[in-house]
Parts: C-alpha cells; structure tokens; sequence
C-alpha cells in the first residue's frame, strides 16, 4: 500500500484515486500536535489499516520531537495498547 504523507495528514487513494483512509494531525503548538481524526473505508475495515496509519504518524511525530494530544476515541485506545509510544503523551 501506498500512503500519502503530508504535514498533518497520512492517507491512501483506492484505484480511482479516492481517499478510503486518513489519519490527521494539526499542531496545536510548537511542541504539540492533536492526532483528532482516523478514517478507514468500509471495504479496508479489519486489515489493520487504521494501526498503520497511526504507526506512520507516530513515527513522523517523534521524528519531529513532538508530543501528542489524541483527540480520536480510535487513537485513545491504540495508545492504551501500544505502550512504547505513550512517552509521545502530553
């Protein structure tokens, strides 16, 4: 699979180019971003997407020596499961 990275937003196109999932993370601050949003089309669903998503932004973030804020209820519980990325928690 191929996702898209941008500044505050990872996301993948089916074939005709629609978004069918999408993680965003505006900054709040400097230091601080908001990962607020996780979509993945009914057609992904139950193949992990969503996790990869989220493993792709963590990375990017602590790449970037920021701290999370998760907003999203699906992100909240994936930091509850994936405990070596709680130290990204503001």
């Amino acid at each position: 699979m191929n996702f898209i990275i941008e500044k505050n937003r990872i996301y993948l196109n089916n074939e005709s180019n629609q978004m069918v999932a999408e993680v965003t993370f505006p900054y709040i601050s400097d230091h601080v971003v908001e990962i607020n949003h996780t979509f993945v089309d009914d057609s992904l669903r139950g193949q992990g997407i969503a996790g990869k998503l989220l493993e792709i932004a963590v990375n990017k973030i602590r790449e970037q020596n920021k701290k999370v804020k998760p907003t999203c209820s699906y992100v909240v519980k994936w930091f509850e499961k994936n405990s070596a990325n709680r130290d990204l928690l503001i």
